[in-house]
């Protein structure tokens, strides 16, 4: 199975293995190591649904063409998103902090011309 099939089947839980999920699929577990799979999906009403979906797929590359579709949807989602993002932040404007600075000193500059005047002529 490929990779992508392990990082989708890893959200399912933190308490299962993905390799033992895997195994499942693929009934190459034991009798008792099922059974034990299967408690531990009855727990979880997220993951037992997910389970049965899987197991309802009759060809298992179809597993496999559905995850790297969804991951690529996915990417492409998520791609649009931060490129939307990017779009809208303030980009480092070093000119704008300049020309504000020089703004802010002429008007102090002004501000004390103004003030020597006032006191010069009376």
């Amino acid at each position: 199975m490929s990779e992508n099939l392990k990082d989708i089947l890893s959200n399912l839980s933190t308490d299962i293995n993905q390799e033992q999920l895997l195994s499942y699929l693929n009934n190459k577990l034991s009798k008792d190591e099922i059974h034990e799979l299967e408690e531990q999906l009855i727990d979880n009403d997220f993951e037992n649904e997910a389970m049965e979906g899987l197991q309802a797929i009759k060809n298992k590359q179809q597993i496999n063409h559905t995850v790297e579709m969804l991951n690529y949807e996915l990417k492409k989602k998520t791609a649009r998103k931060k490129a939307f993002r990017k779009k809208l932040a303030i980009k480092d404007q070093t000119w704008l902090y300049i020309a504000v600075f020089l703004v802010l000193l002429l008007v102090v500059m002004a501000y004390f011309v103004i003030h020597y005047l006032r006191a010069k002529g009376q």
